[in-house]
């Protein structure tokens, strides 16, 4: 998958209305024994009651796959493995997983040609492709984001997809690591005495000669994280309520202050607007930030909207960003 059709998928999802929330997932007893009956009760508040911990597993969104491949389970099949590996470098995938299609247009017939147990989508998958799937496999969504709870959805749709496959001590272990990854990450700032310091974080894409970005807002993952580890983001503006997006342009970015500028962009699926199509523009070399050499690449395919292992690699490159 391309830079853009990566941004453009996500993208898509601020316009989407999401299905459920952290709050309507209800936690059942947890059944993991091998061969036990499970149920869990998902983002729609539909009851998905399984014979025994699936293991056969299909993922149609990242941040789903990411989450199975930190549980121990390889999913059998993935939308776009491609961009994926791309994208996805904290929950590596085995080479025998079959692609089945794109994100947001994933082959149903892939998908049942691999007789899964269960499949795992977002409350960003249409309702239509849904319900033939829910033909041929039961069918576990899980919100994709949300911007007012965004720490906790991540953690919920973790702790969820543990009881599904039967792997809630691992669930808990890894949320675990992700909360010590947090909490040194915040000693860390605050040691360097960068505790309250300004940020903003960002990416871009360009389709054609236009440049678009969006700004990542306290609503964000990846925003809230910072918020967590000590910084205070610049960016005001409000954005999507499910991941916390604000679109905005070149122009947009003149009203920040100084402060560290955090992005991340991928050299092979789209190459960097930041680094690459501004930097000669005369706007963003008058940025206060730019003036100052506080923009910060991060590491390429830290997953911007995945789990605890995604953003626990976030954590790593923004503290050093920020400290260095």
């Amino acid at each position: 998958m391309r830079r853009v059709t990566a941004l453009a998928a996500a993208a898509l999802a601020l316009v989407l209305t999401a299905c459920g929330s952290s709050e309507n997932v209800t936690p059942e007893a947890d059944s993991s024994a091998a061969g036990q009956p499970v149920s869990v009760t998902d983002a729609r508040s539909k009851k998905i009651d399984l014979r025994a911990p699936a293991t056969k597993v299909v993922g149609l969104e990242w941040g789903v796959v990411e989450n199975l491949v930190t549980l121990g389970v390889m999913p059998v099949g993935v939308a776009d493995t491609k961009g994926y590996t791309t994208w996805v470098t904290a929950a590596k995938l085995d080479p025998s997983v079959k692609d089945v299609g794109t994100r947001g247009e994933a082959s149903v017939d892939a998908i049942v040609a691999l007789n899964p147990d269960l499949v795992i989508v977002t409350t960003d998958e249409s309702a239509g492709t849904i319900a033939q799937l829910e033909k041929a496999a039961p069918v576990l969504v899980v919100r994709g984001a949300d911007a007012a709870n965004a720490i906790p959805q991540m953690k919920t749709n973790l702790e969820l997809i543990g009881r599904a496959v039967g792997k809630s001590d691992q669930a808990k272990a890894a949320l675990a690591d992700f909360d010590k990854a947090l909490a040194d990450g915040k000693q860390k700032i605050a040691d360097a005495g960068q505790a309250g310091g300004a940020f903003t974080m960002a990416d871009g894409y360009k389709q054609g000669s236009t440049i678009s970005i969006r700004m990542f807002t306290t609503g964000s993952l990846l925003g809230a994280v910072a918020g967590e580890l000590g910084l205070k983001n610049s960016w005001t503006g409000a954005g999507d309520k499910d991941y916390g997006l604000a679109q905005t342009d070149i122009e947009g970015l003149t009203k920040l202050p100084d402060g560290d500028f955090l992005y991340i962009a991928s050299t092979t699926d789209g190459g960097d607007v930041f680094g690459g199509d501004l930097s000669k523009n005369a706007i963003w070399k008058n940025l206060p930030f730019v003036k100052a050499g506080n923009v910060h690449r991060l590491a390429d395919g830290i997953w911007m909207f995945g789990g605890p292992k995604s953003t626990e690699q976030f954590i790593d490159a923004a503290v050093q960003a920020v400290t260095s």
